[in-house]
């Protein structure tokens, strides 16, 4: 009776014109047992892992449902959105792919469970309980896989998601009494490297912290898989013009989320795994790998890298967004360039699957309907680019003797950006045609390119001094960028070519 009931409410809520989209048979997912625990409501994984699972849900390989629960206080409100949509959702899939624009509705019915471990700790702990549980699942921000130390209270919520999970996990081990089939798969999707054994460390300095048994910390190291992985998606989340699907569906999706076609996950661990997460089995882009490195450089490089680049130098010209930058005839193609031909070729693996990633991401930058702005992506740019673009810029002069031309372009664009100056708190760097443009990034490193800039508007400093300065600032990059063979010299021409002044 209580199955029937959710379906009915479900089906009230759904309404009939977006239910005839989908096969009746999606809503009995409701009642699918919990196999998974995810720690995370928002957008990223609602639009990536949940849809996944949905995906094997309807080919019928998984037959699992998701208890899902937000890390942090401030998540409270998307919960109860979920709990008032009986834990169902909308997802738009929109962009180009192979040429052609993709546009596809969905609804994603896998929460059975929505529990608030502030209001409901014990709930939240009983889902260690469960026989049918085998996943954890979290994206908690790279912030959220961070030791926080706490006091050993098992009957209250910790703040941090590793302590929480801790207590989780001890909760399994004690209900189960350590048994070795009861360990878990944990799947943290953070972007940080080697998440998965960050996450780990974590847990057992928690386990140490509170002087568990030496038996659980090592069920914990034996028992459970703390898998690192890498994902890739971009995931919009509520679309600006959402009522028109409520008008053509006829009801309001609250949690209406926006993602692109493209999608990849590469999971380090055994392929055998798929036994218990069986996604490659239902077609989609997911791989096991013995070693995730190559995947994080290709991705770090070839996407975060180009974003980085097109930032410093479409900010810089009076670009806005991501889109108009690559379809611009002035820097498109330039831009695209310089990816295939002083990035790709450096990243360890084939260049032919190197290539076609690369021509991917270039679509993806083109989606019709992604409205990604510059701004958000030059946040911290320095860190970005000694993380995305110094090794790439490095690696190929090494290998050509040479500088790489665009690289180089985007370093002086950056430098020249961040003509930084402070305003009612807030600091703002100067367009080359003398509009300012917000600056979000470290604030000693925005104070360090406002005295530099200054000497220079004080004519203590000639441009070449002001970027020997800014090269020899190890705080900034960690080594002296003026022993990079002529990487001074260009630079500084470009910079003052940009400001039209002698030296």
């Amino acid at each position: 009776m209580e199955a029937k009931t959710d379906r009915d409410r479900a089906l009230k809520w759904i309404g009939r014109d977006f239910l005839q989209l989908q096969q009746q048979n999606h809503l009995e997912m409701l009642n699918y047992p919990v196999k998974v625990l995810q720690i995370g409501e928002g957008n990223f994984l609602r639009g990536f892992f949940d849809w996944m699972i949905y995906e094997c849900n309807r080919q019928g390989l998984f037959q699992g449902s998701v208890a899902v629960s937000q890390p942090r206080p401030g998540g409270r409100r998307k919960l109860e959105q979920l709990r008032e949509q009986e834990g169902i959702y909308g997802l738009l899939t929109r962009g180009l792919q192979d040429g052609r624009k993709i546009e596809e509705e969905r609804f994603i019915p896998v929460f059975s469970k929505i529990i608030d471990p502030y209001a409901e700790w014990e709930h939240f702990l009983s889902v260690a309980e469960l026989d049918s549980l085998e996943i954890v699942v979290s994206n908690t921000t790279e912030a959220g896989l961070d030791y926080q130390r706490s006091d050993w209270n098992p009957s209250e919520p910790p703040m941090s998601f590793p302590a929480k999970l801790t207590l989780l996990l001890y909760r399994r081990y004690e209900r189960y009494e350590g048994s070795p089939d009861k360990g878990l798969l944990i799947l943290p999707c953070e972007l940080l490297e080697r998440n998965g054994d960050i996450l780990r460390s974590i847990v057992l300095r928690h386990a140490e912290d509170w002087e568990l048994s030496s038996a659980f910390r090592n069920w914990v190291k034996e028992c459970n898989l703390f898998l690192n992985s890498l994902v890739d998606r971009i995931v919009t989340g509520y679309p600006e013009e959402a009522e028109r699907y409520f008008d053509k569906w006829g009801y309001e999706d609250r949690l209406l989320n926006t993602a692109e076609p493209y999608y990849f996950w590469a999971i380090e661990g055994d392929p055998s795994l798929e036994s218990r997460l069986p996604l490659q089995s239902a077609g989609l882009q997911v791989r096991w790998v013995p070693d995730l490195t190559p995947y994080q450089v290709r991705k770090v490089r070839i996407l975060n890298g180009t974003h980085t680049l097109m930032a410093s130098i479409g900010l810089l010209h009076g670009f806005t967004e991501v889109k108009e930058i690559a379809e611009s005839t002035e820097w498109g193609e330039e831009i695209r360039s310089a990816m295939l031909q002083e990035i790709v070729p450096l990243v360890p693996l084939p260049r032919e699957e190197v290539t076609a990633y690369a021509e991917t991401v270039w679509e993806r930058f083109r989606n019709p309907f992604l409205r990604h702005k510059l701004q958000d992506i030059a946040m911290n740019s320095f860190s970005k680019f000694k993380v995305r673009l110094l090794p790439s810029l490095k690696e190929y002069v090494s290998s050509h003797n040479t500088l790489p031309s665009l690289m180089t372009r985007g370093l002086a664009s950056l430098i020249r950006l961040y003509h930084a100056k402070p305003i009612e708190g807030q600091w703002y760097g100067m367009r080359l045609d003398g509009e300012e443009v917000l600056l979000r990034d470290d604030p000693d490193s925005l104070m360090t390119f406002y005295q530099a800039w200054q000497k220079v508007e004080d004519g203590e400093w000639s441009i070449r001094q002001l970027v020997a300065s800014i090269f020899g600032n190890q705080t900034l990059w960690g080594e002296d960028l003026n022993r990079i063979s002529n990487l001074h010299e260009v630079v500084s021409s470009y910079i003052e070519e940009m400001e039209l002044i002698e030296t």
